[in-house]
């Protein structure tokens, strides 16, 4: 019994350690993961996902993370071109195209990638006036991308999207920009205006010419006039007799009256 309980006593250290040594040197990478074995401080070589087996104590295997990646750029103050202060958030999405590079080129490439588009997202609204940042909100994404993708491509980081989500505007600039636009649908307003009565003299022009050169059509005109009035029952009203209804029958007296006797 004892040489059998000395025996076990023995097994059961190997045991313990063996299971011990098995789960430190099998690991499982996820499809949307990449494994960089460090064999003694060195890259050797880049594990597909699946079941992998690294030798304990020598070898290293730290998992890049392959997916796309949702950077929210906190709200920050910047000034803009023509010296407005705002307050400008942003959204980054970007993924690891080289894992080996984002761990041996950057301590931290998650968080390097936030700072570098914190200034990047304020040195571009610094170089852009307020209304480009209002109205070509596009362009601003794409320059911020740019920017961006470039300064982190050595870590082996492709940024695929940049947007700037929100703009907040001091209030007092907010009421000023109230002011500029209710004045600019005032003067568009004026301006049609304008242009409806320029057109409407020009139509009242060539129809004077017309009814000039037509007598007979002013006679017809107010004859149309008397009968849209004629309409309203509720209201008296005097037409002064037209001079050219009675001219010809004030022609004929007149000339009655002169004509010498036969």
């Amino acid at each position: 019994m004892d040489i059998l309980f000395s025996i076990f006593s023995g097994i059961v250290p190997l045991v313990v350690v063996g299971i011990f040594l098995f789960q430190m040197s099998v690991k499982i990478v996820q499809e949307y993961e990449r494994g960089v074995i460090f064999r003694l401080g060195r890259v050797v070589a880049v594990r597909e996902p699946g079941l992998r087996f690294v030798i304990p104590f020598i070898d290293r295997m730290p998992k890049i993370d392959m997916r796309v990646v949702t950077l929210d750029v906190p709200s920050q103050e910047a000034i803009t071109g023509d010296n407005v202060t705002i307050k400008v958030n942003a959204v980054v999405y970007y993924r690891v195209l080289d894992p080996v590079a984002a761990i041996v080129k950057v301590e931290n490439y998650m968080r390097a990638t936030q700072q570098i588009a914190q200034t990047s997202l304020r040195n571009v609204i610094g170089q852009s006036e307020l209304d480009e940042l209002l109205s070509r909100r596009e362009e601003i994404n794409r320059k911020l991308q740019k920017i961006i993708d470039e300064a982190t491509e050595p870590w082996g980081i492709k940024v695929s999207v940049v947007e700037v989500k929100d703009v907040e505007l001091p209030e007092n600039m907010k009421r000023a920009m109230a002011k500029q636009a209710e004045a600019e649908r005032e003067r568009r307003a004026k301006i049609i205006h304008a242009a409806g009565e320029s057109e409407a003299a020009v139509k009242l022009a060539e129809a004077a010419a017309i009814m000039g050169a037509e007598p007979t059509t002013i006679q017809l005109r107010y004859l149309q006039t008397l009968v849209e009035i004629s309409a309203e029952h509720n209201s008296t009203i005097v037409f002064p007799l037209p001079i050219d209804l009675i001219t010809r029958f004030i022609d004929l007296t007149i000339g009655s009256e002169v004509k010498p006797p036969s």
